[in-house]
């Protein structure tokens, strides 16, 4: 099973910033998952909400800002104590950085469900051919479009839904859009589901988020991943 850091070790360092991404790997996680959105001139960077306000000392929209205006930011907001100032993250500085890590999985969320970002889905996907990574790759959105349209790019990619609220047969959805993994909020998954979707060839990869759950009661399910806030527990919780 792997163990997800979500947004990075969020819950002691500043989300979605490169301090996050090294700490999640030194507690010993497997992967990390992140978001991407795109700046007013187009580059992949690397933040959760649509506006600034909440995890930078900047305001306004991501989509708003050019790529120099994002990086005057300081994205050390939510745990200042950890760090005087964090940049915001370009996809290539991450890449940067993770194909030096071998073997830690990339989960891509494609923050496309508020603002339909165009040509996402392509400057992602030629970031990851060129660094060679789409085999230690996941991308996902809440946008099931926009997956289809990576999986149109390149049918090869591995990719997942997200969800966050429960599904009838989810894994004859999932089976028939031809997508790898389901991605659904934690609260969702019981072993009935679990085992459904394992018998579809469908990989169950459920996120946290920010509130403390039974990890090990998933664990006990069989689910392929846990993406969540706390790496450095579910690195214990793997070693026992």
């Amino acid at each position: 099973m792997l163990n997800i850091a979500h947004r990075g070790f969020r819950s002691r360092y500043p989300e979605n910033t490169m301090l996050a991404f090294r700490k999640a790997v030194e507690a010993g996680c497997h992967g990390i998952e992140f978001d991407v959105h795109l700046s007013k001139d187009g580059e992949a960077v690397i933040i959760h909400d649509e506006t600034l306000d909440r995890t930078t000392d900047g305001t306004g929209l991501v989509a708003e800002k050019s790529l120099c205006e994002l990086k005057a930011l300081n994205a050390a907001k939510p745990h200042p104590e950890t760090a005087a100032f964090e940049a915001i993250p370009t996809l290539r500085e991450y890449f940067d950085y993770i194909s030096t890590q071998p073997g830690i999985i990339s989960n891509i969320e494609l923050k496309t469900g508020v603002f339909v970002y165009e040509g996402i889905e392509a400057v992602v996907y030629r970031m990851m051919k060129e660094y060679g990574l789409i085999d230690r790759c996941i991308v996902s959105s809440f946008n099931h479009e926009s997956v289809l349209r990576m999986k149109k790019i390149d049918s090869t990619v591995p990719c997942g839904l997200l969800v966050d609220s429960w599904q009838i047969h989810p894994e004859k959805y999932v089976r028939e859009l031809g997508i790898e993994c389901y991605h659904p909020s934690a609260y969702c998954v019981t072993a009935p589901l679990v085992d459904a979707l394992h018998a579809s060839g469908i990989r169950v990869n459920p996120w946290f988020g920010s509130i403390q759950s039974d990890y090990r009661k998933l664990i006990d399910m069989g689910v392929d991943s846990l993406i969540t806030d706390y790496p450095d527990k579910i690195h214990s919780l793997l070693k026992k």
